[in-house]
């Protein structure tokens, strides 16, 4: 039964489950399971020893059937306090020699980077000649975690800074190339405005309102035609180049 206690833990934990209970728990659901079944589609392409950069809690750990799996963040309190990284790094050299790694995950950090280039240059050190860089970036979304969130990428945007630093694309999936991405924006500015509302009050338009959003999102999604040129993120395969 969806009681108001079970719907509090839900959104505590910010559940991103595909089960459908996720529907009135989070108000990020169509984005949360899009990126997540890129994940399980991505994942074998990856081996070895893979390095999550930006790993946060870790939520695709499970998804990958790798030899290693090695988590780094930036060094911060936030993040010192999670216990849950492997390494810390203060945002300018990996603490990894090079050529160090099979496959590097950078799942939804690359907009909070100001140097990409630096960055996306001390991803290709520490791969090992034909690795697998697996990345996601938002393209349209809302600020968020501020004032870190310094740019949003084009296709070619991040073509561009791909191959400049000696990347070449083997894959680039598009997520939530339909209506429904309408519909999850439309969850992100509801999310916002109800963010200071009582919890009682929040639990129940987010089980209501907002799952009703997002249903809407996943019909119109099968009846209506996609659109290549509006999206909420991109997933890219890259390989690092001999």
């Amino acid at each position: 039964m969806l009681t108001l206690s079970v719907l509090r833990e839900l959104y505590r934990r910010q559940v991103f489950s595909p089960s459908l209970l996720g529907i009135f728990a989070n108000p990020f659901y169509l984005a949360r399971t899009a990126l997540r079944s890129a994940m399980v589609e991505y994942a074998n392409s990856i081996g070895g020893r893979l390095l999550d950069v930006g790993c946060g809690t870790k939520p695709y750990e499970d998804v990958f059937l790798v030899s290693e799996y090695v988590g780094l963040d930036i060094d911060s309190p936030v993040a010192r306090q999670r216990g849950i990284a492997d390494y810390f790094y203060g945002g300018k050299v990996f603490p990894f020699a090079a050529e160090s790694f099979d496959a590097v995950l950078c799942n939804q950090v690359l907009e909070h980077v100001f140097n990409p280039d630096e960055f996306l240059a001390e991803i290709q050190r520490v791969l090992r000649p034909g690795g697998q860089l697996l990345l996601t970036v938002p393209f349209v979304w809302d600020e968020h975690e501020q004032p870190y969130d310094y740019a949003r990428y084009s296709s070619y945007g991040l073509t561009a800074l791909l191959e400049n630093q000696g990347f070449k694309i083997k894959s680039h999936s598009k997520l939530l190339a339909d209506v429904s991405i309408i519909f999850q924006l439309a969850n992100a500015y509801l999310f916002k405005v109800s963010n200071n509302w009582p919890r009682p009050a929040k639990l129940i338009f987010t089980a209501t309102v907002m799952a009703a959003i997002t249903l809407m999102g996943m019909l119109g999604a099968r009846l209506l035609p996609g659109n290549p040129d509006l999206y909420l993120d991109h997933v890219l395969l890259a390989e690092k180049l001999a």
